[in-house]
């Protein structure tokens, strides 16, 4: 084990990433993102399930259209619809384009979802990859519910569908269950009991429900697996999935007792991981691994003390290896364009020439109101400015008077299919009525979940950034808004999902691996 092997990394974002609640993401929003992937360089980008709804085959077919470094994925089910729908979209990516079929093999899954046999379910993953080989000689198969399936019969299922055609097999933990030294038993297994494994590409997808993916991960890659399967910043169903950018640095930090690399441009991760919460207002908890804010953050006087001496000390990556650069210059209301324009394409944001002289005319305003502006403040322009659905509903102005010795009442105007319309409505609070006042205008019928507040940086002129949640028959979407006031950034927050509520009601949810 002396000589490095490559690792495939298979990132997942656009399509399991996007079935975290409230994470959904427009065809505009889904292109940036695997624009930021191809800089990164994955190996491949699975851009969505192409027959889950119209918005999804768009996704999927623009994305194969444009991106030119990685393959490109679609996930089907084992049925010939979906395969054939996928391979409508990914046709533009050529040899490219790979076909992603699955089906389940547990006995929970085959009893209580399927309702077939084991026989049954063999016929269908074989005829689901021959179809998918008549397209294309990139075929994966995966098994759903992989590590909680009998053992003979996954080698039994694994050796058919390789020998059917199927170049990559896939050996997902679907519910985040198994542990390390499980799956890594389960791989093991696979390659020592399925003739043919040789001939395909083995790949892991591992859910985070026991906070193990990664782990499990990498313990696959050290039974013989060669592919990763995993999200930027692990979003995904319920607990997320395995976080790329944690297993990519795993790997890159102890080459001594894990001999793999990647092709990854790990300069890229931080600002990936920034691109993907400015767009979904899905926030990075403060000690994630890697890309959280504390993550080379040291406050204990033990470590300063050691990190003045040596960085060495307590670090053990470098901020540059992800790409932050601690020594920044910050912009403030004396910068120009070009520095701008630097900064914004450090950030990951290729924006073209409008988009870019918006967020220019944002930052300016801004920097009138602040001394000096950070790197936050930036992402906040873009997904304020620039990062858009389409807008039924616009803020034009509001007012808020509240007190000690009054009533709050919110005076809200705003656009609503291209009318004005103005109200006022009084509250528990400012931000209670200023909500009531907009869900009255609308005659929208959301649920409020939750609703958060932050500063975006720190001092007392610092922009507020607010995140709010809603829920309206079943689903749940994620909205935010940033301002220097903060009942301003919450008005913006509300009406951001609101847009995103309107724009989404026809995708359609298929369960995935």
């Amino acid at each position: 084990m002396s000589q490095s092997k490559t690792i495939r990394i298979f990132d997942t974002t656009l399509r399991d990433g996007e079935q975290s609640p409230g994470a959904s993401m427009n065809i505009e929003e889904k292109l940036r993102i695997a624009h930021q992937l191809e800089k990164l360089n994955v190996d491949v980008i699975e851009a969505g399930f192409p027959i889950a709804s119209d918005g999804d085959f768009e996704a999927v077919k623009k994305v194969a259209q444009t991106i030119r470094g990685p393959q490109i994925a679609g996930l089907c089910r084992a049925n010939s619809m979906d395969i054939d729908r996928a391979w409508e979209a990914l046709k533009y990516a050529g040899d490219r384009g790979r076909i992603h079929t699955f089906i389940a093999t547990s006995d929970i899954h085959m009893k209580y979802k399927l309702k077939m046999t084991e026989d049954q379910v063999v016929e269908a993953a074989v005829k689901a990859v021959q179809r998918a080989a008549s397209y294309t000689s990139n075929v994966e198969f995966s098994a759903e519910d992989a590590v909680r399936t009998r053992l003979p019969f996954l080698a039994r299922v694994i050796e058919a569908v390789i020998a059917a055609g199927a170049t990559t097999v896939n050996i997902p933990d679907t519910v985040g269950y198994t542990i390390p030294t499980e799956y890594f038993n389960i791989i093991k297994y696979l390659k020592d009991h399925v003739p043919n494994i040789e001939q395909a590409i083995i790949s892991v997808h591992c859910h985070n429900d026991l906070g193990l993916a990664v782990a499990n991960s990498l313990a696959a890659i050290q039974a013989g697996a060669e592919q990763i399967e995993c999200t930027i910043n692990g979003i995904g169903e319920r607990a997320g999935n395995c976080s790329l950018e944690e297993v990519v640095m795993a790997l890159r930090t102890r080459p001594d007792i894990l001999p793999f690399n990647t092709r990854v441009a790990t300069e890229h991760l931080y600002p990936t991981s920034k691109l993907l919460s400015t767009i979904t207002g899905i926030v990075v908890q403060p000690n994630k691994a890697i890309v959280g804010a504390n993550a080379f953050a040291h406050e204990a006087g033990i470590h300063q003390h050691g990190m003045l001496m040596e960085k060495s000390t307590y670090e053990i990556m470098t901020p540059e290896s992800i790409g932050l650069n601690q020594n920044k210059l910050v912009l403030g209301k004396h910068s120009g364009r070009h520095a701008f324009n630097l900064r914004m394409k450090d950030l990951g944001y290729d924006l073209p020439k409008e988009d870019l002289e918006k967020a220019f005319v944002r930052f300016k305003t801004l920097a009138d109101k602040k001394k000096e502006i950070f790197d936050e403040d930036l992402d906040a322009i873009v997904a304020d400015e620039i990062i858009r659905i389409p807008e039924s509903f616009k803020l034009l102005q509001m007012n808020v008077a509240s007190g000690s010795f009054a009533t709050p009442t919110a005076t809200v105007q705003m656009e609503i299919h291209g009318k004005v319309k103005k109200t006022a409505v009084m509250g528990d609070g400012p931000v209670d009525a200023t909500f009531k006042a907009i869900k009255k205008l609308t005659k929208t019928k959301s649920s409020l979940l939750s609703f958060t507040v932050g500063a975006i940086t720190g001092g007392t002129d610092a922009q507020g950034e607010c995140t709010v949640r809603l829920e309206e028959n079943g689903r749940e979407v994620l909205g935010q808004g940033a301002h220097s006031d903060i009942i301003v950034a919450s008005a913006k927050a509300y009406i951001n999902a609101l847009n995103k509520m309107q724009s989404g009601m026809n995708r359609t949810s298929v369960h995935q691996l």
